[in-house]
């Protein structure tokens, strides 16, 4: 349904090109070139993906001291779609984070990070994400994904806003491939993840961009 929901526009906006032609050749040119470009992007068929491991970025920040917002990634992680192509709500995703991978630029800091006080990364080596829940907006292009995050053995269920980017065929890999970017806010002091609250920020936000990719069948 979500090519569909995008196609369908596509044409309305070649019509409108036409019609526009006589006014402005070169803008209803590129206009018409766009929306060909949108429905021919449509094009990913149902199937388990996985990450396409140099496209694929976890960041999260918070409020320090009310000075800056630090942005840490981590480095290795690794994640599976299931996808319905014709059903996107159907879909699901499963992550797994190497927790010791965390990587805030500042040596000293990453070991504060994988202590005790923060991700324990000695006892609780990984960050996992399983998705319960998939929905979709009214515009096709964006939607909901309600799963349940465990960091250092404690689960709790988490909501992203997610934005479809888009889906096409790699030529160079011979892989289908889709795009997609997520956000979403946790508590840290309800992981066990407290030390300094309130005096460094309880919220963090998360933030997911991942391309994941279906090699051809052959």
């Amino acid at each position: 349904m979500l090519k569909y929901n995008i196609i369908f526009p596509a044409i309305a906006a070649l019509a409108l090109t036409a019609c526009g032609q006589q006014a402005n050749g070169q803008a209803a040119e590129k206009a018409a070139e766009e929306a060909v470009t949108t429905a021919a992007a449509i094009e990913a068929p149902s199937g388990e993906y996985t990450t396409d491991s140099g496209h694929r970025y976890i960041t999260f920040s918070y409020l320090h001291l009310g000075y800056s917002n630090p942005h840490i990634r981590w480095r290795e992680w690794d994640a599976t779609l299931n996808w319905n192509e014709e059903d996107p709500a159907a879909s699901s995703v499963t992550v797994t984070i190497d927790a010791t991978s965390v990587d805030s630029g500042v040596d000293e800091f990453d070991g504060h990070l994988n202590g005790e006080q923060f991700f324990d990364t000695a006892n609780h080596p990984e960050i996992t994400f399983v998705s319960t829940s998939v929905s979709r907006n009214a515009d096709a292009n964006t939607g909901k994904i309600t799963g349940d995050l465990t960091i250092k053995g404690t689960t709790k269920p988490v909501t992203l806003d997610v934005v479809f980017n888009k889906a096409g065929y790699d030529d160079r890999g011979k892989t289908h491939k889709i795009g997609f970017s997520a956000e979403g806010k946790v508590n840290r002091s309800e992981y066990g993840l407290d030390a300094y609250v309130p005096y460094v920020g309880d919220d963090v936000t998360i933030y997911i961009d991942a391309e994941f990719e279906k090699p051809d069948e052959q």
